[in-house]
């Protein structure tokens, strides 16, 4: 027999189905709660609501397990090239070798922007922020591909506009970063892969061939991975809940751009450089600083340190503290803010204040470290979380549209004035 729960409002019980996960979640069906009672949920920031049912992304944060697609992170990050994840995330399963070749044969087809989006880049001011820059180019995309607002779309079209966006994400996020830093644009080369493809359009000059190094491009790949999906987060729900609406796609990702800025979603990473300035800046010993953070009547927070979802580790920071050693070794960075860094992650595994409070470096700490040392300024941190996401939240997306899931319309408990009659002007 199914399990229900049981609801009572006002002497008046009302049944509603429990649905069971795959991996033993419970959730209570609330579809017909209004319906049957005239009454809805309020749960603020939706922490404890279910939007959707999905296949994508299982996250377990009691136990630190994260799975795509039912394979582990811990296994992907260490076998799987990123854009087999990709495949993964979006297709269901991992792809064999045939399958492989298409999907890398096709993003790489799709890899140049138009050339009237250059005029984009020259419009913007010099330190444009480039979120900014990579939202907008992403939207505008659907401008240049107008067959991609058909919201009765063929499964053809769908196909070719997520082989687009893979393809083009990186060049647009490599020209933000160009217009940044003041530096001539450098155009695709296909025959690197897509690690390396992206980091010579960074930081190639024309006087001067960026070599890459393969520990550099492999915590590249490591770090997308880590970031390709995270369950319904903010970003995901909002490509979700904006793709409802059937917007086409290029804008529904741009959205998720736009929530992924936030300093509370995708910037942490950044704030944790802009922490380690702040120390460095200051001058005083370390200790004071920890000292700060252990006052619960102090403003000042450690930054990259635990996470509001895993509440004992982050499997995804075991994974990238050995990429980020890796990188910090290989290129002998001798940078005052990661030694910093350093000294404050020995200090949080060591620490009994901090492990009690399970405040371990989590992988924005790690990530931050990496992309400082690789020379990507603070304000392009955000950007290559979000190149890493794109598949995930392709996938979000396309498991919304198969299922054909209804337009998100939240409801609300309303707190204002009763109906008031209007004043005239002579008497307010």
């Amino acid at each position: 027999m199914s399990e229900i729960a049981e609801v009572k409002i006002n002497g008046q019980t009302y049944e509603l189905p429990i649905i069971t996960g795959s991996e033993d979640e419970k959730g209570i069906d609330i579809t017909k709660l209004r319906s049957l009672s005239g009454a809805v949920t309020l749960d603020s920031g939706y922490k404890n609501t279910g939007s959707t049912k999905s296949a994508v992304t299982y996250l377990d944060g009691e136990n630190g397990i994260l799975r795509y697609r039912g394979y582990s992170i811990e296994e992907l990050a260490g076998k799987a090239s990123f854009i087999e994840v990709a495949y993964l995330l979006i297709n269901g399963e991992l792809p064999n070798k045939s399958q492989l070749a298409d999907f890398e044969a096709n993003i790489t087809k799709h890899t140049l922007i138009h050339e009237d989006m250059k005029r984009f880049y020259e419009a913007y001011p010099s330190k444009a922020h480039p979120m900014g820059i990579v939202a907008s180019l992403l939207c505008s995309l659907s401008t240049f591909y107008p067959d991609s607002q058909n919201p009765n779309r063929t499964e053809e079209e769908i196909e070719l506009t997520i082989y687009r966006l893979l393809a083009k994400l990186p060049t647009i996020s490599a020209w933000a970063y160009k217009n940044f830093v003041g530096h001539p644009v450098v155009y695709p080369k296909n025959n690197l892969n897509y690690e390396e493809n992206f980091l010579n359009m960074m930081f190639s000059l024309p006087a001067e061939k960026y070599k890459i190094d393969p520990v550099v491009a492999d915590a590249l790949n490591k770090l997308l991975i880590l970031h390709a999906d995270h369950e319904q987060n903010c970003s995901a729900s909002t490509v979700r809940i904006v793709g409802s609406s059937h917007a086409n796609l290029y804008s529904s990702i741009s959205a998720g751009v736009i929530a992924l800025w936030g300093p509370l979603h995708g910037g942490a990473n950044q704030a944790v450089i802009e922490m380690l300035e702040k120390i460095h800046a200051d001058g005083t010993p370390l200790e004071n600083w920890i000292a700060k953070a252990k006052d619960k009547d102090d403003p000042f927070r450690l930054m990259g340190f635990g996470h509001r979802v895993y509440k004992n580790f982050d499997p995804r920071a075991k994974i990238i503290k050995k990429a980020a050693d890796d990188v910090l070794e290989k290129l002998g960075i001798e940078d005052p803010l990661i030694e910093i860094a350093k000294e404050l992650e020995q200090v949080a595994l060591n620490d009994e204040y901090f492990k009690a409070r399970n405040l371990y470096p989590n992988v924005d700490f790690y990530s931050g470290i990496i992309y400082k040392a690789l020379g990507i300024p603070t304000e392009m941190f955000t950007v290559m979380f979000a190149l890493g996401r794109l598949p995930g939240w392709i996938a979000q997306w396309k498991e919304m549209i198969e299922n054909k899931e209804p337009i998100g319309r939240p409801r609300q408990i309303y707190v204002g004035e009763n109906e008031r009659s209007y004043v005239s002007l002579e008497d307010r």
